[in-house]
């Protein structure tokens, strides 16, 4: 990776940390902040993972772990919840690089996309409908809520992307780096159990 690339990954990996924003915003932040133009190309998603897993391990050490175990129980807790809808947990709170100021995102894999809305209904849950780009680039509801973590004293932004269930094989697949995406309900409680990353 260039210099410049590398400087626009640790700038938004400090953006991504410190407040809390996703990558595409923090990367387009870190080009303005520094002065430069996007034309010189962005890097990835996965060297901003990558600068943001060494400004945790310089900055945060002490912190994030207890801060990523406190959003896996919360995000633990609403997928035992959604069970019905096969939940996956996805992004940060999934791949280990969370701190209190992530959102908690869930995958859910429907027979029927209007059931989740319905379920949060009956649960008597209120949420904020919007379309968002989905990860295979197509538009899908998402479902939003703010709940509480209590072992962090504040609220974050729960999130619920509403998928086909068909879209579940494609769902497994390893990423770029041979890592599962996102995990079901089996796989984030034993990363709760193991304490893993």
């Amino acid at each position: 990776m260039d210099a410049l690339k590398e400087e626009v990954a640790a700038t938004a990996a400090r953006l991504v940390v410190e407040e809390g924003l996703e990558y595409g915003a923090a990367k387009r932040r870190a080009v303005k902040q520094l002065g430069l133009s996007a034309r010189g190309g962005l890097p990835d998603n996965d060297q901003v993972e990558a600068a943001v897993r060494e400004y945790i391990a310089l900055f945060c050490a002490d912190t994030q772990p207890v801060e990523l175990c406190a959003l896996r129980e919360v995000a633990l807790q609403w997928m035992e919840r959604l069970e019905r809808f096969r939940p996956h947990l996805a992004g940060a709170v999934w791949h280990g690089t969370a701190t209190r100021l992530s959102d908690i995102y869930l995958q859910l894999f429907c027979d029927d996309p209007k059931s989740a809305e319905i379920g949060l209904i009956d649960m008597g849950v209120r949420f904020d409908a919007t379309t968002v780009t989905g990860f295979q680039g197509e538009p899908v509801d998402a479902l939003s809520v703010h709940v509480r973590v209590p072992a962090l004293g504040e609220s974050v932004g729960l999130h619920l992307m509403v998928y086909d269930f068909d879209d579940l094989r494609g769902a497994l697949k390893p990423d770029g780096q041979g890592r599962r995406p996102r995990g079901d309900l089996a796989a984030v409680r034993a990363l709760l159990h193991d304490g893993g990353p």
